[in-house]
């Protein structure tokens, strides 16, 4: 309950800031998402099964089918990492 008061009460922008440089969440991508969301990625095969990381505001940091990957390099980062289902 506390927390849903919390969050009605920050605007849009100030709910992207937070944990801004220390939360990175980690999602499932199809590869028609993905140019979109990282514009200078090369045509993906459809079938492949893609992962992502991005930063707490949304900015794409990157792109892989390995999604253990994504975990190494929020780590890299010192990132704490969620997922987004």
């Amino acid at each position: 309950m506390l927390l849903k008061e919390a969050t009605t009460r920050l605007s849009q922008s100030e709910l992207a800031v937070l944990g801004a440089g220390e939360v990175g969440y980690i999602r499932k991508m199809g590869s028609e998402e993905v140019s979109r969301c990282f514009p200078e990625a090369p045509d993906i095969d459809p079938s492949l099964d893609l992962w992502a990381l991005f930063g707490a505001d949304g900015t794409p940091i990157l792109l892989t089918d390995n999604r253990s990957s994504t975990f190494f390099k929020a780590a890299e980062d010192d990132l704490k990492t969620v997922s987004l289902h």
